[in-house]
């Protein structure tokens, strides 16, 4: 299928290029029913976290009131909170078809994305140095899964927008490239919300 494009200043653009094509709208409603599996995936690893987070070894083992810091959780929330705003700017410069800050725009937000996995494998490394591994107990197995699992769809994400960059850059804007980059908006929104209550669940209330 050969590519629509729209010149920077041509007063065509649509208002939504990201479905101003079948393709582009085959695409949404794919991605929608795609993210519903991935919420039944995540819903049945929160369900297994929250049955064994207190199931470990012995009395002195160490549980999640001991591990987790609330002051690094929510730096690394901010982190991907603020990428999932620089993702919005991105898709709006996008359908005002400002290509320049369209790609800036997601460069910032995989560098946020980057720092926040920075941050989490830090975190990693602290808790098996203190004894916490996947093999501990219970407890770290889910943890380790439910965490090791978002952390694996941020790797994703940051691998799919560093991309969506680089082919954007040769392709330049069109309807086509648009929907690839609303599309990969939407999977970013998706990991930002799972985050949100993995900081709830597991950080907030296992230290209260």
């Amino acid at each position: 299928m050969a590519e629509v494009k729209y010149n920077v200043d041509n007063a065509n653009w649509p208002k939504h290029p990201e479905t101003a094509t079948l393709e582009g709208k085959n695409k949404f409603v794919g991605f929608w029913t795609f993210l519903a599996g991935e919420t039944v995936l995540f819903s049945c690893l929160f369900a297994t976290y929250l049955a064994l987070k207190d199931s470990v070894p012995s009395s002195d083992h160490l549980l999640a009131a001991d591990l987790f810091h609330l002051e690094l959780a929510f730096v690394m929330t901010m982190f991907l909170l603020t990428s999932s705003l620089t993702s919005v700017f991105a898709v709006h410069h996008m359908r005002n078809n400002n290509f320049a800050k369209m790609q800036l725009w997601l460069g910032i937000t995989v560098l946020l994305g980057a720092g926040f996995l920075a941050l989490e494998i830090y975190e990693f490394i602290e808790y098996v140095q203190l004894g916490h591994t996947f093999r501990s107990s219970a407890f770290g197995s889910a943890f380790y899964i439910l965490i090791g699992t978002h952390g694996f769809h941020v790797i994703i994400g940051l691998i799919w927008i560093t991309l969506l960059i680089i082919r954007n850059s040769g392709r330049g804007l069109s309807v086509y490239t648009a929907a690839k980059v609303n599309t990969a908006a939407l999977y970013w929104h998706f990991i930002d919300v799972v985050w949100v209550f993995i900081f709830t669940i597991v950080y907030l209330l296992g230290v209260l």
